[in-house]
């Protein structure tokens, strides 16, 4: 089955459509649907040309806590030479349309639809678009969380397409994860993965966790349960959900429903307000 990926290409609504969406900001869930995303709400970074972004998450008092998450749009002859200036930063870059080109680690990699790249933090590396099509990205950020004895994870480059999704136990593969990261290997605070519904399959149960998540639609679309509420959700939109928020889905078809999935995992919980252990 052919992969498909969803980005958003920006534009603005006409004057006589209804204001009416599917936007949901509360404390426990928020839904940023896809036609939110729309020119007059992108933004810019230092040191990148040719280049805007929709920002779907950012740490914030009542908001995502751990992580942020980004839609980066890149033109032909676009991109950074200083990408990153947080040096305690670590990255996943994930292609879904375009060919990006990407220097880190004394090697050149063009990561095409499906692409992924896990970036250390402090790891130098530079991103361009040297095609004639336009370039969109999820860049994925999280502040590394350092363990005495444990080093920083090495880059990953790797793509979606050579990876066989993992079925989820007793689910006759309705429900499938694709691992971009041995989850035996301690050394991540995070994984980014691939999570595919085939219709007719659900989360049977109500997920209640301390994972913090983050949820972009990359196909299809499912009804989602999100704390009390139950929402529909299609290709585009971002779901962040806080830790402990229950969850569950029904993806009801036609087609197979997929998310990117962020998470934090694999560190202690911290035992005091700000952080501290």
């Amino acid at each position: 089955m052919s992969t498909q990926y969803y980005a958003p290409h920006g534009g603005l609504p006409a004057q006589t459509q209804l204001l009416t969406d599917r936007a949901v900001f509360t404390d426990a869930y928020a839904v940023i649907p896809k036609g939110v995303m729309q020119d007059i709400v992108t933004s810019f970074l230092p040191f990148w040309t040719g280049t805007r972004l929709w920002v779907l998450s950012r740490p914030l008092s009542g908001f995502a806590e751990t992580f942020s998450q980004y839609i980066m749009e890149v033109q032909p002859g676009g991109g950074s030479d200083r990408p990153e200036d947080d040096p305690e930063a670590q990255a996943v870059l994930f292609v879904v349309e375009g060919t990006a080109t990407l220097e880190v680690a004394g090697s050149i990699h063009e990561l095409t639809p499906g692409g992924y790249a896990y970036l250390p933090p402090s790891e130098n590396w530079t991103l361009h678009n040297n095609s004639d099509e336009v370039l969109r990205f999820h860049w994925i950020r999280k502040a590394y969380q350092r363990v005495e004895g444990l080093d920083a994870p090495d880059v990953l480059i790797l793509n979606e397409n050579d990876i066989a999704p993992t079925p989820m136990p007793d689910t006759d593969g309705k429900w499938a994860t694709t691992r971009f990261v041995d989850p035996a290997d301690l050394r991540h605070d995070m994984h980014v993965t691939v999570v595919t519904f085939e219709p007719g399959g659900i989360i049977p149960f109500l997920e209640t966790h301390v994972m913090e998540h983050g949820l972009y639609v990359l196909e299809g679309k499912a009804a989602y349960r999100l704390n009390q509420d139950w929402v529909e959700v299609e290709a585009g939109d971002f779901m962040w959900l806080r830790a402990f928020c229950p969850q569950a889905c029904y993806a009801g078809g036609p087609g197979r429903f997929r998310y990117l999935l962020y998470k934090d995992v694999n560190r202690h919980m911290p035992l005091r307000l700000g952080g501290g252990r």
